[in-house]
């Protein structure tokens, strides 16, 4: 049987396999799920700052290929009761009206066609004056990052996701209305340099050589000069714009600046950027889970700013309350409450026994997970 184990840099050992993928800001895989470790390998994940990876530990067993069981599993009543008498509802999420989302993908679209329209700021301003007012309804705290989808094209969908959790995280963190509302301008318009790259290779559906990459990281810069002439704008809207791929350690780009040096509207909007653009499928990379993807934020606090990373941690709800995980245990189970604090093990019950799993507190469970 094959398990999952986490194991720290420090000690992990030439033929080794990892269990995850580790990946570049692009998006461009550098260490694929599957490889087998050696010094290299592991001289660059130290050098890159990487704490721990998941490891590969034993043999797959020999089954019959089966098609997954999709069939609803049956609860028995006083399971099902004692779920309804321990189930906390998620706090208050992000919910857009399809009416909204039509809206804000076309203002989007707008904003990309046309940067130097005398409407730009004022477009923009409505499409954030939409997303504030779906936070506000709802006093919501907290996003699903599967129920934001605006558009099935790529560009559009990541402003709008990443606009909508930068400014849930910036609510979490503590600052002022005015301030989140800035926040989602700038979140809007992070990647608008973009309209300014050739769209073969924009959309280049494979990876793209080191010339085509050199380019596709001056958006940052195109996008800051068509924001810089633009008065009404704040400059850390603009800032968060130029900064979104910069790393706290000073290996970002497009400037290598610092910590100190990096605006805080920028180090929000790079958390939410690197979630989104992990969890999205394109067409030279698969989807990671939204576990996968949480568990590599994690993992980047030599880039990461600590406090933005534990207010996007504690914003992002990754197993809905009432949906049905499976655990290592072999058991499907029902979570019934989250924890801000531990995002990636809520409390479950067991469907065929009704066990209670503290996953995040009780250290019976300690090697229960999620799979």
């Amino acid at each position: 049987m094959i398990k999952r184990k986490y194991v720290a840099t420090r000690i992990v050992q030439p033929d080794m396999i990892i269990d995850q993928s580790i990946m570049d800001r692009a998006g461009r895989i550098l260490i694929a799920r599957g490889t087998l470790m050696d010094e290299y390998l592991i001289a660059s994940l130290k050098k890159m700052g990487v704490p721990g990876i998941y490891i590969r530990e034993g043999e797959e067993d020999e089954v019959k290929e089966k098609k997954p069981d999709t069939t609803e599993p049956v609860v028995a009543p006083a399971v099902q009761k004692k779920i309804e008498q321990l189930k906390v509802e998620d706090r208050a999420k992000v919910k857009l009206q399809e009416s909204v989302k039509k809206r804000v993908a076309e203002g989007v679209q707008y904003l990309y066609s046309d940067t130097d329209s005398e409407n730009f700021t004022d477009a923009t301003k409505s499409i954030t004056d939409d997303l504030m007012r779906a936070i506000s309804d709802n006093d919501a705290i907290a996003v699903d990052i599967s129920a934001l989808k605006v558009s099935d094209e790529y560009t559009f969908k990541h402003s709008v996701d990443v606009a909508t959790m930068a400014m849930i995280v910036a609510r979490q963190y503590g600052l002022a209305n005015e301030r989140v509302y800035e926040i989602g301008i700038s979140g809007l318009l992070h990647d608008i340099g973009k309209s300014k790259i050739p769209n073969e290779v924009l959309n280049k559906a494979g990876k793209l050589t080191d010339e085509e990459f050199t380019l596709m990281k001056r958006h940052s810069l195109l996008g800051y000069d068509i924001l810089k002439v633009k008065d009404n704008l704040s400059n850390s809207i603009k800032l968060g714009v130029l900064q979104h791929h910069e790393k706290n350690n000073g290996r970002g780009y497009p400037l290598g600046v610092k910590e100190e040096q990096i605006d805080l509207y920028a180090k929000i909007i790079s958390v939410a950027d690197i979630y989104d653009a992990l969890v999205t499928e394109r067409p030279y990379k698969k989807a990671f889970s939204p576990r996968d993807a949480v568990e590599m934020i994690m993992a980047m606090t030599d880039e990461l700013d600590i406090n933005v990373m534990k207010s996007f941690l504690e914003s992002v709800i990754l197993y809905p309350v009432g949906s049905d995980v499976d655990l290592s245990t072999g058991e499907k189970a029902r979570v019934i409450e989250n924890s801000p604090q531990y995002v990636l093990r809520p409390k479950v019950v067991g469907l065929t026994t009704g066990r209670v799993y503290e996953l995040a507190t009780d250290m019976g469970c300690a090697n229960v997970i999620i799979l």
